[in-house]
Formats: structure tokens, sequence, C-alpha cells
């Protein structure tokens, strides 16, 4: 019996060494469920010099865009499960999604088994440097003469960005029209090549895009250091304080080992000084949610997004 049970053991620790090794080993493939050029590819190519340098391993990044995220995330448990495939996730998508369009979204917040969130950008309203507006009451002041006629362009439905223009919609008695794309990277593009009046977007547009856009309002607690100028939506009277949080996803049926090692390796990232620096030149804000932390604010943010979704009349 004694041999036995050595013997027991002995497998499961081999076991477990062949997980953690699988996932260290094996060439990642990064799956962004979005087009380029967004915060989700940007921050991933940021990544991978990083992870190159401490693992001697490559990321490969695939871009799987559809429904505002939904199609990749529908598609995530059908992954290999053995650490060689992570998955871009997004709040409030993830929750939003599911919330607003029940079956149709394809999937459920607690199909994703999300290990890491690493950085939060705030909403943004966005313009064409050549644009008359210069305000976001200019703007608004258009959307009340003009019913239907102010359009956003914004990443996906029931993302971030949809939800900061439902929500402006409510609290500034205007109707405006949010045109979804599938993701940052278009929806700037139709931005500058003047599809759309203004964009919905995050403050990271503005300092990837520098002098070619002008941001009017930031859905921040405060004003940015990286943009003193720019008014929060809450110093211009609208109680608006929203953003997106990225991060990464492994299917459900992969291993607590494999759970854990992938969020050790985010962590470790994430605590690079250079990595640190470059995220927030980029006006990223950095955050450190790993595996032991992630039950309790998946909880705290489905809460959350459920009265955000009462409120606006998503939900009743």
């Amino acid at each position: 019996m004694k041999l036995k049970s050595y013997i027991s053991k002995f497998f499961a620790v081999l076991s477990l060494m062949t997980i953690s090794l699988s996932a260290a080993n094996a060439v990642v493939t990064n799956i962004i469920p979005f087009g380029p050029g967004g915060e989700s590819d940007v921050t991933a190519r940021m990544q991978q010099s990083y992870y190159k340098n401490i693992y001697n391993d490559d990321i490969v990044v695939q871009y799987k865009p559809g429904g505002g995220g939904g199609v990749g995330w529908a598609s995530l448990n059908s992954e290999k499960d053995d650490g060689s495939v992570i998955m871009g996730v997004n709040l409030p998508h993830i929750i939003m999604q599911p919330i607003a369009k029940g079956d149709a979204a394809g999937y459920k917040t607690d199909d994703i088994n999300v290990f890491s969130f690493f950085h939060y950008t705030p909403d943004a309203i966005l313009v064409e440097a050549s644009s008359p507006y210069n305000t976001l009451e200019e703007l608004l002041d258009f959307a009340k003469k003009n019913p239907g006629n102010l359009t956003f362009s914004g990443s996906g439905t029931y993302s971030a960005n949809h939800l900061l223009t439902i929500s402006l919609n409510q609290k500034a008695k205007v109707t405006t029209t949010y045109v979804p794309f599938k993701g940052t990277g278009a929806a700037v593009q139709a931005l500058l090549g003047k599809q759309v009046v203004a964009s919905a977007g995050y403050s990271t547009v503005a300092a990837a895009q520098g002098s070619k856009v002008r941001m009017l309002a930031v859905a921040s607690e405060e004003r940015l250091p990286a943009f003193p100028d720019v008014p929060t939506f809450k110093e211009l009277g609208y109680k608006i304080v929203s953003g997106a949080y990225r991060g990464y996803a492994l299917p459900k049926s992969a291993s607590k080992e494999t759970v854990k090692e992938w969020s050790d390796r985010i962590m470790k990232i994430n605590a690079d000084p250079a990595f640190i620096k470059q995220m927030e030149d980029n006006a990223f804000v950095v955050v450190n949610i790993g595996h032991k932390e992630m039950k309790k604010f998946m909880k705290d943010q489905i809460k959350e997004n459920e009265k955000i979704a009462k409120e606006l009349g998503l939900i009743k």
C-alpha cells in the first residue's frame, strides 16, 4: 500500500511538472478578439519583448475580431487548455454583453476563465483635430439641435465605449448615434477619416494620435497627469466615471497550476519598471489583479455592472 501511495504521489507531482513545463516552453498564441491597432493589441505587442527577455519564449499575436470581442470569447473554451493559448479579455464587455444580449452574446460571463487584469484605460470623448467643436458643451449643443446626427465611433457593442454614449445620452438628455467597429483601431480611423462626428474612445487614443485628435472630456475621477487641460465629465456636471480593464483568460478546463503560472507571468512583466514606464507614457494605468484576487474582483464587478445596466435601462 505504501509503494502504491508513493507511486501515485510521484505521478501526481510529475503531472504538475508536465503542466508547468508545457505552459512554459510552448510557443504561446495570444488571441486578441479585436482588430489590430487597439489597446488590447498595443499592450500585447508591448508585452512580447518583456516576455521574451524573461522566459526566452515567444508570444505570437493573432486576431479574432467580431461582436465587440464576443466572437473570440464564445470560442475560448474550444482552445487548447495546456497554457499554449491565452485570450485577451475586456471589462465591462464580458459582463455587459451577456446581460444585454442574452443567448445572442454566444457566451456567459462565467464561461470566461480570467486569470489577470493588468491595465485600465478611462473612457473619453474625442474629435478630429479640424473639428469645429472645442468643448464637450459645444458638441452636446450640436446634438441637442440635431437629434441623432451626432455620430460616435467606438469599439464594439455593449462595450465601455458604447456604454459611455448611452450614459451621456441619459445624463445630457441628447440623442446620438453610436457606430460600432471591430476595435479601437478601426474606430479611430473612422474618426480621422471624418466618417463620424466624434469618437467614444479612451484616453490612450489621445496619447497615440497626438495632434491628430482633440480630447474633450475624460471619464476619470481626476484629470490625467498626461492631459492636465482636459476636464473630467464630473467637472462638467456629468457623473460619469468609466473605462475598460484589460487582461487575459484561459479555457475553463485549464488546470489550476496553469492558471497560477500564467497569472504569475503577467504580474512579473507588470512589475518591470521599464514596462510600467512604457505603459504610463502611453496613458495606460497599470493594475495588478491576479488569479488570487480574481474571484472577489469579478463578483464585485458583476454586481456593479448589473446596477449600471439597470440604471441605463438595459435590464429591469
